[in-house]
């Protein structure tokens, strides 16, 4: 069998499978091409040889207290990532020496070399910063975007949720919702409604006097003995149905921030919002008490969501098999990065599990959860907190503005992420006397004993057999 390439010419039907093959074997196992099936790839950049393509640099520039990693090559190419909002650089700047020499295109082999280097919360941030980088880099090379790496994309444009900005009053909050509707045109919309928006009404909550910081912000809610009252359900109410008759009970309204409440107070809550048919109540307790979440799940009506804070697909795989939550919320910049997450939502998509995504940053991971959102099958709808900062779409080169438009960010179909840094508009927000990715020589060696289990001494190893 042949395949007509045009101007007369064919293609055979092994030949084509040699020349998928070759995309696919490069940019998405990590496997170095060889150079016949190089010449095979019509599309790579031709100023990128894949088989040689090694890492010679990782540098970081701060803007807005949030951090961008630039991983350089030996060619004419680079990738962006993005360290997660409140991570420090280090987490970044630490991994240089471990990947400095390495081929960016063995995308799985380094992120298996550096994924222990993360962790739940921000401690992840580093790690994902790099492995966005490298998928970056990779669609750069293969001149595709990174979704088509992923095996396509399920939607060309991706629904974006978003909070506002809270009220005590009411009808000032359901206002602002109803903006968030009809002037930016969002399809999805959350309010974060916690207990501080009424413990100052007499009644409302119990609580053990002198709490200090730590036990109101960092004791997890178990142990912090505070619940809400009758009293305080129905002020909580009084905000939802504010909302609710603002912007209708069509486009779906979900619930974030309720406080450091105990599993009873969260199960009423569920019950009391109900008639409100909220999409979600978030984060109720932490992810890690299982046991708690599945109870709550199945005595709450109004659906549970959690996992902005879970590194990697085993802590999710674990709530969806045991259907702890009604949905999953992974964050991509601490998930484990975009092929993780893409593997988290296939993992939840085996359960019957929808995947929404919680993002807060800037463009450069807003992207790379685009990119992974399209080609994700359960996805319904990514976050965003920079609605009301004009200025964070001027950050990025190379997409449709306005990126959020009536609430969907188009799907690039540039290689790689897609975008380029703005120069002139980054420098803008970097703090005084920052440098514009300046170089790091001070992590060139850092060197360590990075092996998780027992090696043997080298002499050792070398008398076996």
């Amino acid at each position: 069998m042949t395949i007509s390439k045009g101007s007369g010419s064919t293609i055979s039907r092994r030949g084509l499978f040699q020349s998928s093959a070759a995309i696919l074997g490069g940019a998405v196992l990590g496997k170095d091409a060889k150079g016949d099936q190089e010449a095979q790839v019509r599309n790579v950049n031709t100023n990128s040889s894949p088989s040689t393509l090694k890492i010679t640099d990782l540098r970081v520039v701060t803007m807005g207290g949030r951090h961008i990693i630039r991983l350089y090559t030996n060619q004419d190419v680079y990738g962006l990532g993005e360290v997660r909002d409140g991570a420090s650089a280090t987490y970044a700047l630490f991994l240089k020496s471990r990947l400095v020499g390495a081929n960016p295109l063995r995308i799985n082999y380094l992120f298996q070399k550096i994924k222990q280097f993360g962790g739940h919360g921000r401690q992840a941030g580093g790690v994902v910063a790099v492995e966005v980088a490298l998928w970056d880099i990779a669609g750069k090379v293969y001149g595709v975007p990174i979704y088509q790496m992923l095996g396509g994309k399920f939607r060309d444009k991706i629904r974006i949720y978003a909070d506002t900005t809270e009220s005590k009053d009411p009808k000032i909050y359901a206002q602002r919702e109803k903006e968030r509707k009809e002037v930016m045109g969002l399809t999805w919309l959350k309010m974060d409604l916690g207990i501080e928006m009424v413990a100052d009404t007499p009644g409302t909550v119990t609580v053990p006097s002198g709490l200090s910081p730590w036990e109101q912000r960092i004791l997890p809610h178990p142990f912090v003995a505070m619940e809400v009252t009758d009293k305080g359900i129905e002020k909580l109410s009084e905000y939802v149905a504010a909302v609710r008759e603002a912007v209708g009970m069509e486009i779906p309204l979900a619930m974030d921030h309720l406080g450091h409440l105990g599993v009873n107070s969260i199960i009423r809550l569920g019950k009391a919002y109900e008639k409100f048919n909220l999409a979600w109540m978030e984060d109720v307790i932490p992810w890690q008490y299982t046991d708690m979440l599945k109870h709550i799940t199945d005595e709450s009506p109004t659906p549970i969501l959690t996992g902005e804070d879970i590194y990697l697909k085993e802590g999710f795989i674990n709530l969806c098999e045991k259907h702890a939550v009604s949905k999953i919320q992974p964050d991509l910049s601490t998930s484990g990065g975009i092929l993780e997450t893409h593997k988290i939502g296939e993992a939840a998509m085996e359960f019957g599990v929808p995947m929404v995504m919680h993002y807060a940053g800037l463009p450069v991971n807003c992207m790379a959860s685009v990119h992974c959102a399209a080609a994700t099958e359960n996805f319904l709808a990514l976050e965003n907190h920079s609605l009301d900062q004009p200025w964070w779409q001027d950050l990025v080169e190379g997409i449709e503005k306005p990126i959020i438009n009536k609430g969907y960010i188009t799907v690039p179909d540039k290689p790689g992420l897609g975008i380029t840094l703005n120069e002139e508009a980054c420098k803008q927000h970097m703090g005084q006397g920052a440098a514009w990715f300046a170089p790091t020589p001070q992590w060139d060696n850092e060197r360590s004993g990075d092996h998780l289990w027992s090696m043997a001494p080298p002499r050792a190893a070398a008398k076996v057999g």
